[in-house]
């Protein structure tokens, strides 16, 4: 084939690709052609593949303008320069659009065989396609990294700073998110004439939303809690407001209780959270059970009340789902009836807290990649009190 039909061949080649017709180019290239200049990590050099890349490419990439600068025959290789002008609409090498137009310029080698496109070899700063883009997540990534710290950091603030002292009782809080922030929350509320409110919630999903949402709740139960004796009251007045607040596909599950310390009683109320264990004197295991529907779903609930005295040395764990709900290597899942167990067995020495989470790390063993955060709060009654 003489030069001028090779380097028409190697233009009606380029033609074909810019008006996206694939059956006309693969008719163009040889059965046995082979790709020479694939990026890192891609598999594949045949012609089906190279056709597949073609298309995946014009998928992500919208050609405006293809020049061709200067082109060359000699031999059975025509040796092509070009400039293009495009624009970067769909993910390209695994970068998201930026729907904005790039410029680029490259050198193609096509070697001939007969009136077939045998092989080819090409050369571009493509990749500049995708560097803008790559530097927009980047700022992006920064941005929202730094959001992240700016919410974690309002988040610990909200938390406890002190665990509060009650003679002959022992609380132990332990928390322990999946992320940068979470839904989980525990609070100790300070009430008149010595008794102390206790709180564990869990508002749906992760990260920042349901960390907004764990905020906003735990403020209203703050300022509703000054106001009544009522477990049960407190969070039928805090589920209205939420109602409205929150987002409809999102809501909070709670168990709130008070305590007096003096006589050991605890009254409680749960919306919808998982139910606490209380380990008894003789080493039986007793669920606090109380009916109530999750904070935010539905307006107008009202809340079971309940009430339990602790005689000396019994305990009681109040958690979130992740610790129930945590998978080891094989899938299996940690369970309510382990946890139940476990509290049960569990020894007058040493933290429950410890224990439980000892045994959940034996559970799911290394290399376990946490799925949800996990919240404890361990209350015990260490002594009899007059």
């Amino acid at each position: 084939m003489p030069s001028e039909e090779k380097k028409a061949l190697v233009r009606r080649f380029y033609e074909a690709h810019l008006k996206g017709d694939l059956d006309a180019m693969k008719e163009m290239m040889a059965s046995d052609f082979a790709d020479r200049s694939l990026f890192p990590g891609q598999e594949g050099s045949d012609r089906e593949a190279y056709i597949q890349g073609i298309a995946e490419d014009q998928a992500s990439i919208s050609s405006m303008r293809f020049t061709i600068d200067d082109q060359i025959a000699e031999g059975d290789k025509v040796v092509t320069r070009y400039t293009e002008r495009s624009i970067h609409g769909g993910k390209y090498l695994g970068v998201a659009p930026t729907g904005k137009e790039v410029f680029s310029t490259g050198i193609d080698i096509h070697r001939i065989a007969g009136d077939k496109i045998a092989e080819e070899w090409s050369e571009s700063n493509s990749v500049n396609i995708v560097v803008p883009a790559l530097e927009q997540e980047v700022q992006n990534r920064e941005r929202i990294e730094q959001e992240l710290r700016v919410a974690r950091s309002i988040q610990q603030a909200s938390l406890p700073k002190e665990v509060p002292s009650r003679e002959g009782w022992q609380i132990t809080p332990f928390y322990q998110p999946a992320r940068e922030v979470g839904g989980d929350f525990y609070d100790f509320l300070k009430l008149p004439k010595g008794r102390l409110g206790l709180v564990v919630g869990d508002a749906t999903g992760k990260g920042v939303p349901a960390a907004l949402v764990m905020a906003s709740t735990r403020s209203m139960l703050r300022a509703v809690a000054q106001a009544s004796n009522s477990p049960g009251e407190v969070l039928r007045s805090v589920n209205d407001p939420l109602v409205t607040d929150i987002p409809p596909n999102m809501f909070v599950t709670c168990f709130y209780a008070i305590l007096d310390p003096k006589s050991g009683s605890l009254t409680y109320a749960n919306a919808g959270h998982d139910l606490p264990y209380v380990r008894r004197v003789g080493g039986g295991c007793e669920e606090l059970r109380a009916r109530g529907m999750p904070l935010g779903l539905m307006p107008g609930m009202s809340y079971e009340e309940k009430e339990i005295a602790f005689e000396a040395g019994e305990a009681a764990i109040f958690y979130s789902d992740g610790l129930v709900e945590a998978h080891d290597s094989k899938g299996e899942m940690f369970g309510f009836p382990r946890l139940r167990a476990l509290v049960a067995e569990h020894g007058k020495q040493g933290s429950l807290g410890d224990y439980l989470m000892e045994e959940l790390y034996s559970f799911v063993g290394e290399g376990w990649e946490q799925e949800d955060d996990i919240t404890l709060l361990t209350l015990r009654r260490s002594a009899s009190l007059s």
